[in-house]
């Protein structure tokens, strides 16, 4: 399973016009789940999502996580991270889950994300997002379970 999480000033999600999702300061999670992912692993990439310390302390230094600063997550289904490119120019998908477990996976990760923090935002899965956000640094990580 891979994260890539951006810390933004704010951020939102639209479709079919509509916003469907937005937060203020925190962080926006784009989220590829992979063939070989369970629940374990989601559990595991969750915990470093909200415990990664991407935030500026006193000092201005990277010490603070996003329940340190009151900050919301958007998370948004993104199937184009479990691609495969190494070879070539075009992506693969070989390494990708199905659309069923990747569904599966996602919505659990978002029903542990909501229990475990305040603020959470979602995208709609599978559908065509459009995504708005002012990076805040910028400052992006991709973190894998």
């Amino acid at each position: 399973m891979r994260g890539l999480i951006q810390r933004v000033s704010r951020a939102s999600v639209t479709v079919d016009g509509q916003c469907v999702g937005e937060i203020d300061q925190g962080l926006l999670l784009l989220l590829g789940v992979e063939r070989e992912d369970n629940r374990a692993s989601a559990d595991k990439l969750l915990k470093k999502v909200l415990a990664y310390r991407v935030f500026s302390d006193e000092q201005g230094k990277m010490n603070l996580n996003v329940a340190q600063v009151d900050g919301g997550v958007l998370a948004v289904s993104q199937f184009t991270l479990a691609a495969d490119t190494s070879k070539g120019l075009r992506p693969g998908f070989s390494t990708a889950a199905s659309p069923g477990q990747a569904r599966e996976l996602y919505d659990y990760f978002v029903g542990e994300l909501k229990a475990c923090h305040p603020r959470v935002a979602t995208g709609e899965f599978a559908a065509n997002m459009q995504v708005s956000l002012i990076n805040d640094g910028p400052v992006t990580f991709l973190l894998t379970a």
